[in-house]
């Protein structure tokens, strides 16, 4: 399986970082071919230009920055998204990847007339989300959980049709311990030898 880990957080020392390092540990040594996307190391730009806005019906987006990253799109069978969520919803990082990246004829082509658009995802078969959250487990589902149905719905809607996904947050971040971090770390494990 080719798995593309998307990874999004600012500060290298947190504990997304420590995600990040176990999810790879263990795709690699259930014999996945690994790569990692880190946004913030590569210093990726989320923001569409305004000439990017304006041609994004009609192709693909021409900055070469971005090429990278599709190629990456077209070779991933599985992808992982790793962040932290902020205010209910995804980094603007990883939002500003979903917008420029996830574009006209790089994941869909839309149509010339009527009619629903057309993937060009459906070589992936599992998406992921591992995420840490401020908020409790009861707030963040009466808020709605925006990132989860973001990438869940709205993306993996591109994706092959029968495409896996799993949600895995640790809830209550701001008041975690060494020993609920630890007991996440498992979970995640035991989530990803079954992904």
């Amino acid at each position: 399986m080719r798995a593309l880990v998307v990874y999004c957080h600012p500060v290298p020392e947190s504990f997304c970082a420590a995600i990040r390092d176990t999810a790879v540990d263990v795709l690699t040594r259930r014999g996945w071919d690994v790569r990692l996307l880190d946004l913030y190391a590569e210093k990726f730009n989320p923001v569409m230009s305004c000439e990017e806005r304006r041609s994004y019906n009609n192709q693909a987006p021409q900055d070469p920055a971005l090429k990278p990253h599709f190629e990456l799109l077209s070779w991933a069978e599985a992808i992982l998204f790793v962040y932290p969520t902020w205010w209910y919803g995804l980094p603007a990082m990883l939002k500003g990847w979903l917008d420029r990246v996830w574009a006209t004829d790089i994941a869909f082509k839309l149509p010339a007339g009527k009619g629903g658009i057309k993937s060009l995802m459906t070589h992936v078969t599992k998406v992921g989300v591992i995420t840490t959250c401020g908020a409790p487990t009861w707030w963040s589902v009466v808020v709605g959980q925006p990132g989860r149905k973001t990438l869940l719905r709205g993306m993996r809607a591109l994706c092959a049709r029968r495409c896996k996904t799993f949600f895995l947050a640790h809830y209550l971040m701001d008041a975690s311990t060494p020993a609920t971090r630890a007991a996440f770390l498992v979970k995640v494990r035991a989530k990803l030898e079954r992904f």
